[in-house]
């Protein structure tokens, strides 16, 4: 964690939008980034095991990308990276994304980039903000973000 959390804080650096600080979420053990695109989202109606609905739909109140690193369950036991968009475009999970070792995990609903393909990389920091660009890209693209308004463009 302490070698993503500057990659992370770079791709944060990247974006004039409201995003979130590099956060640690104890609960589900991951380390995340989030960029919003400004506008409100559709209420959120899904259910997550132990959190209650109205902090979802705090959570959730506008349109995200968000990613991070999760090292991974029992259902997917694998460490790994993954990015999403709340709530999903159409197309988001057809778009190409970098390196050509990410996926996208339909059950999941978020594109994955296993950690172990990262740490085997001849450069992990610049195959990380690959992905990390690309699936902001993926979603703020196929969500129509003001995409102009969001972005410095002198990075």
């Amino acid at each position: 964690m302490l070698k993503i959390e500057p990659v992370f804080n770079k791709f944060r650096a990247r974006f004039s939008g409201k995003c979130s600080p590099v956060h640690f979420f104890w609960g589900s053990f991951d380390l995340a980034v989030s960029r919003f695109s400004g506008r409100e989202a559709p209420k959120y109606s899904g259910v997550v095991n132990n959190i209650p609905l109205r902090v979802m739909e705090e959570s959730y109140s506008h349109e995200v990308s968000s990613a991070g690193f999760w090292p991974g369950n029992e259902t997917f036991p694998h460490a790994a990276f993954y990015s999403y968009a709340y709530p999903t475009p159409a197309d988001f999970s057809a778009q190409k994304i970098l390196p050509v070792e990410a996926f996208f995990n339909k059950e999941m609903g978020e594109f994955l980039l296993l950690y172990d393909d990262v740490r085997k990389a001849a450069f992990p920091e610049k195959l990380l903000m690959e992905f990390l660009q690309s699936t902001y890209d993926a979603a703020a693209d196929t969500g129509n973000w003001d995409k102009k308004s969001l972005e410095f463009t002198y990075f």
